[in-house]
């Protein structure tokens, strides 16, 4: 069984993808190996998966392969509606919003940031990221913020222009963020979810009044449309059972995810929920990549 990244080697959704796959060649008897397809913020392994005819190639992805993509590539080679079979929904975690030095209060930031306008950039790994859209959605529900976007290829250059004050905020993973703000570095303005154990000193957003911003960035696990009644169904029942798995839930812990576990229909359901979320503010903005 080969399950496709779309992501290089030691990435986030690729340590989710091989910390699944040793437990899951146990159970299933047979070897399961991780290719790494990385490319098109994760389209090209997804587009594989899509066309993709045996039950024997699954994927690891991420949010936008599944509800954003559609709407921002306009010759996005795959659907992602119709082309994939749901299992489960692997991981989650929230998003910091993170701001150089130490003001005294969260709420400070987000006043200096309406009233900086748009000489104030905010950076992202990328445009149609979620870290793109997410602050967006920022944006627009912290009311008269106009931080214009900058892109990076990755998160450590997304905090080197932190640090060196090429940009003003940004919305990164708490395990990039942490190690930042523990050295006084940068400082935490909240979490894009609730409370979370993967950074329990960090308050929520909505502790800064910003109200009504949920936000994750997740993995999941999917087939190909053509996958077998049979093997969605084993799959998903052997994948919960990993997830449940202390030792699994701590490695997916130590590597920054949350372990989460769903029914196929849990997915679809948060699929289905997030696409109407980033598909108004990608309509909103206008953002496109060609």
């Amino acid at each position: 069984m080969r399950i496709l990244v779309g992501f290089p080697g030691g990435s986030t959704p690729d340590m989710a993808a091989r910390t699944l796959a040793e437990p899951l060649s146990k159970v299933l008897g047979q070897p399961v190996i991780v290719e790494n397809k990385p490319g098109a913020s994760g389209n090209i392994a997804a587009d594989q998966v899509a066309k993709a005819t045996d039950d024997h190639t699954l994927g690891v992805v991420i949010n936008g392969n599944l509800t954003s993509a559609k709407m921002l590539y306009s010759r996005l080679p795959y659907d992602p509606a119709k082309d994939f079979t749901p299992i489960s929904l692997l991981t989650t975690a929230p998003l910091v919003l993170v701001a150089p030095g130490q003001p005294a209060l969260g709420q400070c930031v987000l006043a200096a940031a309406r009233n900086g306008g748009n000489k104030w950039n905010y950076g992202s790994v990328g445009n149609g990221s979620v870290g793109h859209l997410g602050m967006e959605l920022l944006k627009s529900t912290a009311g008269d913020i106009a931080a214009v976007h900058i892109p990076y290829q990755g998160n450590p250059q997304v905090i080197t222009a932190l640090l060196g004050g090429q940009i003003q905020m940004a919305l990164v993973p708490p395990g990039i963020a942490l190690p930042q703000v523990k050295a006084g570095k940068l400082k935490a303005i909240g979490l894009t979810s609730g409370r979370s154990a993967l950074a329990t000193e960090i308050p929520p957003l909505a502790d800064a009044d910003v109200r009504n911003f949920n936000l994750e960035v997740w993995t999941a696990l999917v087939g190909p449309a053509t996958l077998s009644k049979s093997a969605k169904a084993r799959l998903n029942q052997e994948v919960s059972k990993i997830i449940r798995d202390n030792d699994t839930r701590q490695k997916l812990f130590n590597q920054g995810w949350q372990a989460v576990g769903t029914s196929p229909e849990g997915l679809v359901s948060r699929i289905r929920n997030e696409t109407a979320i980033m598909g108004g503010i990608i309509a909103m903005r206008g953002i496109k990549i060609e």
